[in-house]
Parts: structure tokens; sequence; C-alpha cells
């Protein structure tokens, strides 16, 4: 029998396949993923609605293929198998086609009900063989979140060692590697970006000693609530205030109509490291939700990404993203503007420092650099320092930031 692409998006009649979740050969089981496939920046999987044994794969990773699109033959359950390989070539691609063997599901008898876990939280546990059912949720009514994974990755339960998928792939001396698939799709943005927009960078420093406190006094409420609170989220909220503060920062060019379009909405994208590349979720609306809910958005945002599965909506609508490499060990660093937005905030990690105040004296501080980009045919260099001053004034000041903004603002 012929498998053929179904829908796997509103609006969509085209994707590209970046991989085979299968080969030639393999016994599958309904619901497993066959097929990796990507729109924009969006990577979904396509899992198999039927159960049977695999036969020809009929497209090859990175060729654009169609919905309706005949892509694998496969014999039902039960049936009579097919030969796996064809005279076509087709056994050279099973070959070289990734092994994926089924994720163990959790077992239940009919009436016994799954662990409360997001849709993203159960794709990863699949991809690492982890059973939900063993594991006590941290969050609301035992809900399982991304943290309560973690201890896998890190291999702290016996027998649960970190999976090689897991580990960060820098390559192979000697080897080649498909250019295809979301690393394509963030190399044509880029240069797109960079033919664009001529760049200019703005670095300062921040004194960040009371957030830090903040954060720490927030850090265990929040935890009990099932939110992880990290310094992100307080950029966030002061990134959106600094945009009405300068709201030529928040903006974009019409070069069509020839005209600089200044947004009064605050979307802000959050790029995000997956093991695919790069890609920016965006916080909607970051000025009108409080503290918690941009913390729980990110989570939610970073986890879906993470796993795979990020939503298409989720994907547009940025006027200003933030980057951070603080989390590797970064200090400094020239992100490219996210085109059509004109800025682009990259923050690096916090660390004590001995400062002066302003009486003279020495004392410890937690300080940390922030390293603007700017679109200079909109941002000029003294409004890119404008904007820097007015984020490093919101950020000195956090507990303004858990008030509404007609108070704290």
């Amino acid at each position: 029998m012929e498998f053929h692409l179904p829908p796997v998006g509103e609006g969509l009649i085209e994707v590209e396949l970046v991989r085979w979740l299968v080969r030639p050969g393999d016994h599958i089981s309904r619901g497993q993923g066959l097929m990796e496939v990507m729109s924009d920046k969006a990577t979904m999987e396509v899992p198999a609605p039927f159960a049977g044994t695999i036969g020809d794969l009929r497209a090859n990773p990175g060729t654009k293929i169609q919905v309706g699109e005949t892509v694998l033959s496969f014999t039902p359950a039960g049936a009579p198998e097919l030969v796996a390989a064809s005279s076509n070539g087709s056994s050279k691609e099973a070959a070289a086609a990734p092994v994926r063997t089924a994720a163990p599901v959790l077992a239940t008898n009919g009436s016994a009900k799954l662990p409360p876990a997001a849709p993203s939280v159960r794709l990863l546990a699949r991809k690492l063989n982890i059973d939900l059912g063993r594991i006590r949720g941290s969050g609301p009514h035992g809900r399982i979140v991304l943290d309560d994974l973690t201890p896998f990755f890190k291999g702290a339960p016996s027998g649960a060692a970190e999976p090689k998928s897991r580990k960060a792939d820098f390559g192979a001396p000697g080897t080649r590697v498909k250019f295809l698939g979301l690393r394509r799709k963030i190399a044509e943005h880029l240069v797109e970006a960079t033919r664009r927009i001529p760049h200019y960078s703005y670095i300062d420093e921040c004194d960040l000693s009371d957030l830090v406190r903040l954060r720490h006094q927030l850090r265990d409420p929040f935890a009990k609530a099932g939110i992880k609170l990290t310094y992100l989220a307080f950029v966030v909220k002061a990134a959106a205030r600094a945009l009405k503060d300068v709201p030529l920062v928040n903006a974009s060019l019409d070069e069509d109509s020839g005209e600089i379009v200044l947004h009064d909405r605050y979307h802000i994208g959050v790029a995000t490291a997956t093991p695919g590349g790069l890609i920016v979720p965006v916080v909607k609306d970051a000025d009108k939700q409080p503290i918690d809910e941009i913390a729980a958005e990110i989570e939610r945002l970073s986890a879906e990404a993470r796993g795979g599965k990020p939503r298409l909506d989720d994907l547009k609508g940025g006027t200003f993203t933030i980057t951070s490499v603080g989390g590797i060990g970064g200090l400094i660093s020239t992100p490219i503007v996210n085109h059509p937005e004109v800025g682009i905030l990259g923050i690096g990690k916090v660390v004590k420092r001995p400062v002066y105040d302003s009486h003279g004296r020495i004392h410890a501080a937690d300080m940390i650099y922030l390293s603007f980009s700017f679109d200079h045919r909109i941002v000029d260099g003294a409004v890119g320092a404008a904007f820097g001053n007015a984020l490093i004034e919101h950020l000195r000041k956090p507990a303004l930031l858990l008030l509404p903004e007609k108070i704290g603002g």
C-alpha cells in the first residue's frame, strides 16, 4: 500500500523532507514517527496512521514534497511483507537513512491515566525512552515539566545514561553533512538580513545585583507553582518597557512603500537553540503579561522548540529579538538583526566583579554585558544608546517590573 503525505498544517501545501525516521524493512506501530518535515522554521514529525512494515521510501531528504504526494509504501500488519529494497536505488537510500526504533509507550491497561504533561514533554520523553509513569511531576497537581526530565540528560537515575542524540553535535572530522532543513533556512535568513541591513553594534554593562537578589527570593515560590523563573523573563519585560520609551527600535522598514512602521504591539522573540539549529519563538504582548506568565510562556516555547514541535503561530509576528550566550559562558556577542526587525539584544552571563559606587567605595556587584545590534538605516547611534539606557534603567529596578505598567512603568 502507498502512504501519502497528509495535511501537516493549516494552509501548508508543500514542505521540505528533513530526514526519515524509519528505513525499509522496519516494523512500526501506529503513532510512531515516520519522517520529519519543515515549513518556514517549524519542524514537524509525521506520525504513522497505520501499523505494518515499511517498503520503499519515495523521497530524499532535502527535497520538497506536497500534501497528497506518495512518500512511501508499506505492508499493513498481518499482511505478507514486501521486499524492502527496489531496483531504482531505494536500497541505497535505505542504507543511508537513520534508524529510529520505536520509543516505549507508557504501559496502560485501558483504564490507567497518563500522568499530566505537555505534548512537548511527552515527545521528548519518547525520544529519550523515558517512562513518564516513573516520574513524580514537580508542576501543579503533579504535572511533569521539562525540568523533571533533566536528571535523565545527566544520567543521574540508574540505567538512564544520557542519550547520544541529546549531546551537542559539533560534527566529525573528515565527513560531509547535507546542507538542508533548518540549517539551510537559517543560513538563507541570515544572508538576507546581512545583505539588506547595515549593522552596527553597541555594548554596555548593567548592574544586576538587585535583580539577582529578587530572583533568589522569588525562585522557590515560582517553582512551587510549576514555573522556572529565569533572568530572561525580567529581560523580556524590561525590553518591552524600553521599547515603549524608544518606539523607533520597535519598528520595521517597509521598503516597498518607503515607510518606517512603528509597531504598537510588543512581541519579543526569544532565540532558542535546538538540535536542528536556532529558532525564534515569540512571547506575544510581553508588555501586558506579568512576570510569572512571561516565565511560563518562555518555558513552554523553549520546551516545544527543543522537542521539535514549535507551533507556526509562535514563530511569527516578532518586533524585537533577544538572544543569550550567557548559559554557555560568553560575555559579549554581535548578534545579527532578525529581519525585518531593526534591533536585537544579546545578553551575556552574570559575573560578580568589584565596582565603585557613587562615593568612590569599592564593592562586589553582579554585572552583565548587553550587546545590541541595530539596523543603521533606522536606528542611529544616539537612538541605540537611548534604548540601551532605558533598558538598563528598568533592569536596575526589577521590583517595578513586577507591578502593572501604570504603576511600575
